[in-house]
């Protein structure tokens, strides 16, 4: 808010600048201009009514036979439109007329005399003009008339300081106290979000805010406080739910195991044990997935390099073509059952639609990377992110005798996420699917 107002300031002191200086220019050629005008139309008059002549050697406005401004001197044909103008105003019509500017010299003190500024001749040289303007007007049929007037210092760089000035003394008077202000409101706003975020990560007992600030700011905490209260609350008869459902599941999933091992058929016996142990699996994925977001394991500094190798070794006694290329170590601060199931779920997917799963661990300055690649039927381009949904299973590549609810991806993405890192998925040049885990350094 304080940059937005800052931002205003300047742009309005910026546009009153240039108004400013538009304003400055049209005055300085008016009162170039309009003194000139008056008196040549004053001249032409009196030389018209043979009262007084206009000479040709000495005076503001003399008579010329050409123009007479040297063609190397800068041009002011701005200057020359205006006084067009004014001589229109006076009755004075005339032909082209021609502008330069040149340095001051001594022989333009005696050609001004007394139509000097202060009423007599030029004193000193702080009297002394720093320029001189030379006009050369062609009156038809008559000849040239040459005007040579003081022309000052533009005031431009005088104006800007003391605009520069007024934009310090605003930016202290209004901008300051914006700033004290906004950071008062802002502090309980940022204490605010802080306990969101915190909140957000769950694991940790919820703090209350303390409410400070404008009224509107203070009723935000307070609600905020009160919701969290409420929703901190709701969590733990959830977690408490959970807890009642995979005790009542697990039980009679227990009763059944103690009861299938009295089946006598050995075929029988082993499917109705698979079957047992997948709903165990499949209880245990639903009950992650559900109190993710209210982890109980805390946060442990570990080796990420060893703890893949441990999970890919678990892989290789089980007979499975797990392959792992060798990482320095590398310590994390992270929830290690939790980052060792996702690993696991990437690499058992690899191992099942893949034949076999290639783990790599690829460290970089604000990133960790952990990538699963296989050489299966890979995932068709455009239901890549339809798989990290609950439940959800591509029956194209992935069928019931090798698959499972398609809670895996699910479960993995859910860990990664409340990590602060993220899951992707890409189909390989050549066939298979990469599947990467990014972490956060």
């Amino acid at each position: 808010m304080a940059v937005l107002i800052a931002l205003a300031l300047f742009v309005a002191q910026a546009v009153n600048f240039g108004l400013a200086l538009r304003e400055r220019a049209e005055f300085r050629l008016a009162q170039a201009t309009r003194p000139v005008a008056v008196r040549i139309a004053d001249a032409i008059e009196r030389e018209t009514q043979g009262v007084r002549p206009i000479p040709r050697d000495r005076g503001r406005i003399r008579r010329a036979d050409r123009d007479g401004i040297p063609p190397a001197l800068p041009r002011l044909p701005e200057l020359a439109s205006e006084l067009r103008t004014q001589l229109h105003e006076q009755g004075v019509e005339v032909g082209r007329i021609d502008t330069g500017v040149r340095g001051w010299t001594p022989a333009d003190d005696a050609v001004l005399g007394r139509g000097f500024p202060r009423g007599n001749r030029v004193r000193d040289e702080r009297d002394r003009p720093a320029q001189a303007l030379l006009i050369a007007i062609e009156r038809p049929g008559h000849g040239w008339l040459a005007v040579i007037v003081p022309w000052g210092e533009n005031g431009s760089m005088r104006l800007f300081w003391r605009l520069f000035a007024q934009t310090l003394i605003l930016y202290g008077i209004v901008l300051l106290p914006v700033l004290w202000i906004a950071r008062r409101i802002s502090r309980p706003l940022r204490d605010l979000t802080a306990a969101a975020q915190r909140f957000g990560r769950g694991g940790d007992a919820p703090v209350a805010v303390e409410v400070r600030g404008p009224a509107d700011i203070a009723g935000l905490v307070s609600s905020f406080n009160a919701l969290q209260l409420r929703v901190t609350a709701m969590l733990d008869e959830k977690d408490r739910m959970l807890g009642a459902i995979g005790h009542d599941l697990r039980t009679p999933l227990a009763a059944l195991r103690v009861r299938v091992e009295s089946v006598e058929d050995d075929t029988d016996r082993t499917r109705m044990t698979e079957t047992i142990a997948e709903m165990n699996r499949t209880l245990d994925d639903i009950l992650s997935l559900a109190r993710m977001g209210r982890p109980s394991e805390p946060l442990t500094e570990v080796d990420l390099a060893a703890l893949v190798d441990a999970v890919v070794e678990d892989f290789r006694d089980l007979g499975q073509d797990v392959a792992f290329e060798e990482a320095a170590r590398l310590r994390m601060r992270l929830r290690p059952s939790l980052i060792r199931r996702a690993i696991r779920n990437l690499i058992e997917n690899a191992v099942k639609y893949g034949g076999g799963a290639e783990v790599r661990l690829v460290a970089e300055e604000r990133r960790v990377a952990i990538e699963v690649a296989d050489r299966g039927p890979g995932i068709p381009g455009e239901r890549l992110g339809d798989v990290f949904e609950a439940f959800t299973r591509l029956e194209t590549s992935r069928n019931r005798d090798t698959g499972g609810i398609g809670l895996g991806l699910a479960l993995a993405r859910t860990i990664v996420r409340e990590a602060g890192g993220d899951v992707r998925l890409a189909n390989r040049d050549g066939g298979g699917l990469c599947a990467t885990i990014e972490l956060p350094r």
